[in-house]
């Protein structure tokens, strides 16, 4: 298959050879890492891996020449669950059908996972003016747990690069902002009693119900009168409650309820101030009226995500190289978050770009098209033109 209209064979292979991992965030990643490690390596990388306290998963970082600078190529392994989704093809055996590439994580991110590892006998061939770095993460798709300790060990090993390249699916289309996002799961803690004694209880559900319908006020608060920043689908902060379970049976008055919350905010929003809010409501209008019925009534709040927004004010030189490489003029913002504000928030200016739409993203038959795997492959060979001699 020529360039112009689509991959090289070899991107087909390492995309197909990803998506048959099942990498899937409850299970382990290290099949796909080993798998990367021996061909980067067999290439000429220096391979360093990360791994969780358990051993059962794995960060990878190759790098390609020496010296500082350089760029990072980032993708993360794991994939969202196909459970109850229904699929045309095994959705772990990639499938080529009218010019689509078929499997899961085929676009979020295998497909450009595929694309630069397909780079590999290239990089180990050329002279580098400024090192390449491959990047591959685990769990981000259960709140990017792995990136923080990828970027501790490359800050360790003294690797500082002057730009990322996150290839989140993009449509190939430059990114230079998203939203920050923090879940939190809130915890109430009431006193159990049977319905028929109603007052003798202190209901934790009634009580979380105070909660979330504060949080539905902050929300429209938000959107009537809080910072916006053209660009975005949702030009405001939003918050929102997205999960609640309690109570264990119809004539019995709940002692446990609990919910989660996520808020999504925009760039130069102090992502404090939204948490502060909610935990001063429950400490003044909503706690002391529990405990005076139950003394130990608790509300107990636990962040469980927390990924910062991308701020495009601290990437201005790779935009313009990047956007000059793709021959565009202008970045889009996203709402959804990805690493490359981890990589942005150490000092390495950081940029999302990637084959695929995130329309079809953890979707059942999911896929990216062979036009977008060929522009990647395009662009990512460019990259590495830009940083060679």
């Amino acid at each position: 298959m020529s360039q112009r209209n689509g991959p090289s064979r070899e991107v087909i292979e390492c995309v197909s050879a990803v998506i048959g991992f099942d990498t899937v965030s409850r299970n382990s990643n290290l099949a796909l890492i080993e798998w990367a490690a021996e061909r980067l390596d067999s290439h000429g990388a220096r391979v360093r891996l990360d791994y969780n306290d358990e051993r059962s998963k794995a960060n990878l970082l190759a790098s390609f020449g020496e010296g500082p600078g350089g760029v990072v190529l980032s993708g993360h392994t794991d994939v969202v669950p196909v459970d109850g989704q229904v699929w045309q093809s095994d959705p772990f055996r990639a499938e080529i059908r009218d010019g689509r590439l078929y499997g899961r994580g085929a676009c979020d991110m295998k497909g450009f996972i595929g694309a630069t590892m397909a780079q590999a006998s290239t990089l180990g061939k050329v002279r580098f003016r400024e090192p390449v770095h491959i990047a591959l993460s685990y769990d981000e798709e259960v709140g990017c747990l792995g990136i923080p300790g990828l970027i501790a060990d490359m800050r360790d090993a003294g690797i500082r690069p002057s730009g990322c390249i996150v290839g989140e699916p993009t449509n190939m289309q430059v990114v230079s902002a998203h939203k920050g996002g923090r879940i939190y799961r809130c915890t109430v803690t009431g006193c159990a009693a049977h319905s028929s004694l109603t007052p003798s209880g202190v209901n934790a559900i009634e009580y979380a119900s105070n909660m979330i319908s504060h949080i539905q006020y902050l929300g429209e608060e938000e959107a009537r009168t809080g910072p916006r920043i053209d660009g975005y689908d949702v030009p405001f902060s939003t918050i929102s409650t997205n999960t609640i379970t309690g109570g264990n049976g119809m004539n019995i008055i709940p002692a446990r309820c609990e919910f989660s919350f996520e808020y999504r905010y925009l760039p130069g929003v102090a992502p404090d101030r939204f948490i502060d809010d909610v935990r001063n409501y429950a400490a003044k209008h909503v706690l002391p009226r529990m405990r005076e019925r139950y003394p130990q009534a608790a509300i107990e709040f636990d962040c469980i995500g927390d990924i910062p927004a991308l701020d495009e004010r601290e990437s201005t030189e790779l935009q313009a190289l990047v956007m000059g490489l793709l021959g565009e003029t202008q970045p889009e913002r996203v709402a959804y978050g990805t690493e490359a504000s981890f990589f942005n928030a150490v000092g390495v200016p950081s940029i999302v770009c990637g084959p695929g739409s995130i329309a079809v993203a953890h979707r059942p038959d999911e896929y990216v098209s062979l036009e977008q795997l060929g522009a990647c492959e395009a662009f990512i060979q460019k990259v590495i033109r830009a940083v060679t001699l």
